[in-house]
């Protein structure tokens, strides 16, 4: 069983502290839902697990197995086994999605003899439709779309770890079926830990969580069952909130919009 352990993570951009205090563990094959408002520092940590550019940790740990992810690159990190579905999926013309993942399989030591028929069937697994394939990357395809090709690159690849960062925005009703399905089958498959950044339950009724943080302002508030994510349907984050609070603190400007996309602190 392999464990991805986060403690008094500390973290900002632009000399902006976002990340007050992260602790949380997550094991194989457990589901981690992170909620909270928009502001609250939910796409920052995920960067930080996979160690975007611009970010500074001020204080605290990210280990993978005992290893210090804040040691490594990011390829280092995606190599070791984490992988980011990322909020705004890139766009990378010239390069097709074979040979991103072929390009990977390569730098793991993998044959990748094999990628073409194992994108066919995770394509046909979730309906992601066969012509996108030899697309370039992302490129002219819809948000849902993009959406689904991360979700097809993380059955392919079979990480230890997934950081899903609003994997259900842009889905429609059928393609979030289809995509939390998924990833809800490689928990059990391949012993896949998740941590799934949403603001909805809607996520959550497919993609079942063993455990629900709520964040707020940079801080975890409240850990629980699945029953936070229900309540928060009807409350909000109200209860969550100090005397005098907001729900949304100002945050500074991105000077890293590439390359993992716009507007990175959600």
């Amino acid at each position: 069983m392999s464990e991805l352990r986060i403690e008094g993570l500390r973290a900002g951009v632009s000399g902006k502290e976002i990340l007050k205090g992260i602790d949380l563990v997550l094991r194989s094959g457990e589901v981690h839902a992170v909620m909270g408002p928009n502001g609250s520092g939910k796409s920052t940590l995920s960067h930080v697990i996979m160690g975007r550019p611009g970010y500074e940790v001020l204080a605290g740990s990210i280990t993978l197995d005992g290893e210090d992810v804040l040691a490594m690159d990011t390829w280092e990190r995606a190599q070791a086994g984490l992988f980011l579905a990322m909020q705004y999926p890139t766009e990378v013309p010239g390069v097709s999605l074979a040979q991103v993942l072929s390009a990977s399989f390569a730098a793991a030591g993998r044959s990748a003899t094999d990628v073409p028929a194992l994108v066919g069937a995770e394509a046909e697994r979730i309906g992601f439709d066969a012509r996108f394939l030899t697309r370039e990357l992302n490129v002219d395809l819809s948000g849902g779309e993009k959406k689904r090709n991360e979700t097809l690159q993380l059955g392919v690849l079979r990480p230890r770890f997934a950081i899903l960062d609003e994997l259900d925005s842009g889905l429609d009703v059928d393609a979030l079926r289809a995509c939390s399905a998924r990833v809800e089958a490689a928990t059990s498959e391949d012993g896949l830990g998740v941590l799934a950044i949403t603001h909805y339950n809607r996520l959550l009724t497919v993609l079942k969580p063993d455990v629900v943080h709520i964040l707020v302002k940079g801080e975890l508030r409240a850990t629980g069952g699945p029953e936070l994510a229900d309540e928060l349907e009807t409350t909000g984050y109200g209860a969550y909130l100090g005397e005098g609070e907001s729900d949304r603190e100002p945050q500074p400007a991105d000077p890293f919009a590439d390359p993992f996309g716009p507007g990175p602190f959600a």
